[in-house]
């Protein structure tokens, strides 16, 4: 049931629809203010009274029943008391009758939201600064499927400039077809890390020439870059099936080359596209920003000239709802700015593009210089994470079987939620230590917490029938946290925030260790033994159906 429209529906307030009731009902911070609150603050000015007289007349005229057990105003507020056997019943029956699609809706039926996450470039290693596109991308994906949406997972491949002329000019000078086959993507790096550090003013005009016979449609140029090409998406797609991440399109920026000039004609025939210094510009100083630039001096397109026709391009394939890019925050205007050129082409769908901006991630040790060859490649630090697992593991429990498994599964979730965790904008200082805690907010800690109610469930089983007698706190705790689930998931969609997600985890795992600590489940008796064996497995459900969208996966046993 959706106990904020349930409230909603009830409330009679003249000058207040119920839209506008049920956006407002928050969750209170603690249990002691009730299960909703009502904020009567905003209404003020628009019914002429004090939030505390406008809460006093919600309550005085809110009739109670099974369902809302009580309605009290509270400075300001209306506080509603659910009826807990009530809410119990129906989260537990909800969860057992739905398992893995608990939490899940049809809400985006008919919808398709692209996202633009990862973006690799071509011949050059995944490092961690990779890391919060891909798990960010991954996890909305996922959550946007999860609510009925159809998700179309975009890799827009960096794969267009003259870095790979330089490289092509780098392997004819250095390069060894034997060696690149068997050394791969960092190979391919070591090349292009010397180009760049030994390359006299020779090289670079070849590099040059290299890039022009690729943009003329050389052969061998091209076959070169598809060599190049190839290696990297073999490696990376290692990575994405390590990190549980899913994609629908490869489809780069070089995939764009021939979708470019007809936005620039469109941008000229709407005079919009002015010239300066020789360069081709969309004015938007107008509009507070400096120009965007659409083309070179020298006739060359540039980020902006692809991302419009990349736009045009997805909006014609797969007419979607949304469009997000999950770029850095670092490119902010870039976004401004083209989103902005689109809307003055009149392009109304315009308004639909979100730029889902995320903070930067480095280790404690410091930053890293890409172009030196100074970088942390994020499959060191998966393998490092696992093998710190593998080592907690044998030493919390040197008996448990399939230990790589589990080291692999702890591993990865470790690396996943160190980036999920905090509100996406923040910038993350990615500590081993604390990422392998099996205390505190960790995915650790809430595998390790889904491993200990899988062995209650192993050992008491999941009972056909239960009976709900009054509910202790700490049951009441675990009930209401499972049932908030599924708006934690509509919250995480609608604010592109996985993080809420990563965070109810942590705050039902913390309520459910409360609960078993504190009460008996294989040695209660009766009705309460299965009434809390139920729990229980309504409590391992839930959670691994958050750590399931946030691409973690659970052991059964750690």
């Amino acid at each position: 049931m959706d106990y904020k429209k349930y409230i909603a529906q009830k409330i009679k307030a003249e000058g207040l629809s119920e839209d506008e009731i049920y956006s407002s009902i928050a969750l209170p911070p603690n249990s002691d203010m009730g299960d909703y609150a009502l904020p009567c603050f905003k209404f003020a000015k628009v019914l002429r009274k004090s939030p505390a007289l406008i809460a006093q007349d919600i309550a005085a005229n809110y009739s109670a029943d099974d369902v809302i057990e009580k309605a009290e105003a509270v400075n300001g507020y209306v506080n509603f008391t659910v009826n807990k056997s009530a809410l119990a019943r129906e989260t537990i029956d909800a969860v057992l009758n739905s398992g893995e699609k608990y939490g899940s809706s049809d809400e985006g039926a008919g919808r398709t939201v692209c996202i633009d996450y990862s973006s690799v470039n071509i011949a050059k290693p995944f490092h961690i600064g990779h890391l919060s596109t891909t798990a960010i991308g991954g996890a909305l994906y996922k959550i946007f499927n999860f609510l009925g949406y159809k998700a179309v997972g975009i890799n827009h491949l960096g794969d267009y400039g003259t870095q790979f002329g330089k490289l092509i000019c780098a392997y004819k000078h250095w390069g060894n077809k034997e060696e690149v086959e068997k050394g791969g993507i960092h190979a391919i790096n070591d090349l292009y890390v010397r180009f760049n550090t030994e390359a006299d003013e020779q090289m670079e005009k070849e590099a040059r020439e290299y890039f022009r016979l690729i943009e003329s449609g050389d052969k061998e140029a091209n076959e070169l870059f598809d060599w190049f090409k190839d290696l990297t998406l073999k490696y990376v797609k290692g990575i994405y099936e390590k990190l549980n991440v899913t994609f629908d399109s490869y489809a780069g920026e070089r995939f764009y080359t021939d979708k470019m000039q007809p936005v620039i004609d469109e941008l000229r025939e709407k005079g919009l596209l002015k010239e300066s210094e020789g360069a081709q510009i969309v004015d938007l100083e107008p509009y507070g920003m400096p120009p965007c630039l659409i083309l070179r001096s020298d006739g060359a397109s540039l980020y902006a000239t692809r991302d419009l026709a990349a736009a045009i391009y997805r909006k014609n394939t797969y007419d979607f709802y949304k469009c997000l890019y999950v770029v850095a925050y670092q490119q902010n205007l870039h976004f401004k700015q083209f989103f902005k050129v689109l809307e003055l082409m009149g392009k109304e769908w315009a308004k639909d593009l979100v730029h889902v901006a995320y903070g930067m991630v480095s280790l404690e040790d410091g930053a890293m210089s890409t172009r030196k060859g100074k970088v942390v490649w994020l499959e060191d630090v998966i393998k490092k994470c696992e093998e710190k697992a593998y080592a907690i593991i044998s030493e919390k429990n040197p008996e448990l079987e399939n230990k790589e498994d589990v080291a692999e599964k702890v591993g990865v979730g470790a690396v996943i939620f160190g980036a999920l965790y905090n509100s996406k904008i923040k910038d993350i200082v990615f500590s081993y230590d604390k990422v392998l805690s099996f205390e505190g907010e960790t995915s650790v800690y809430v595998q390790y917490t889904c491993a200990r109610a899988n062995s209650v469930i192993e050992k008491g089983g999941v009972p056909a029938e239960y009976k709900i007698s009054d509910l202790l706190p700490q049951e009441a705790e675990v009930v209401k946290g499972i049932a908030a689930f599924p708006q934690a998931v509509k919250d995480a969609a609608e604010k592109y925030e996985p993080s809420i997600v990563a965070r109810f985890a942590v705050d039902l795992a913390q309520k459910f260790n409360k609960f078993y600590f504190d009460c008996k489940i294989l040695t209660a008796e009766g009705d309460k033994k299965n009434f809390r064996l139920a729990l229980t497995a309504a409590a391992l459900t839930t959670l691994k159906n958050a750590l399931k969208l946030l691409g973690i996966g659970v052991p059964d046993k750690m």
